[in-house]
């Protein structure tokens, strides 16, 4: 079993920047890709970006290329998503994901976070 714990959310206005983390433990081996994913409310939860362990590639959703930044601390097992030029349609609660493949497919991720808010103000 893998555990992932995001935080770093909150309110920030438009333009701002913002920081999300997410510890992962438990056997975080087992798992090559890590991700984030958005919920808004009504709407289904969505791709954002991904990076694999072995070789740091990473992928993006078009929404926030240029503008998001994910990465991680193999050594700490953290998850990071540097998030600037927010936008009003960023607001989503944000959930961190763990996965044996490199995919942009919710249902290929086996292990989730609690979530964590990020709410933009215009």
């Amino acid at each position: 079993q893998v555990q992932l714990v995001e935080s770093g959310g909150g309110l920030v206005q438009a333009g701002g920047s913002l920081r999300l983390s997410c510890a992962a433990s438990g056997r975080t081996f087992s798992t090559n890709t890590m991700a984030w994913f958005r919920q808004a409310p009504g709407k289904e939860r969505e791709f954002v970006a991904r990076i694999t362990r072995n070789n740091g590639a990473t992928y993006y959703a078009d929404s926030v290329k240029g503008r998001f930044t994910i990465s991680r601390d193999n050594a700490n097992n953290t998850l990071y998503l540097q998030m600037s030029t927010l936008k009003p349609e960023d607001t989503a609660v944000y959930y961190c994901a763990a996965g044996k493949w490199p995919t942009t497919t919710l249902r290929n991720y086996d292990y989730w976070g609690q979530g964590t808010q990020v709410t933009v103000s215009s």
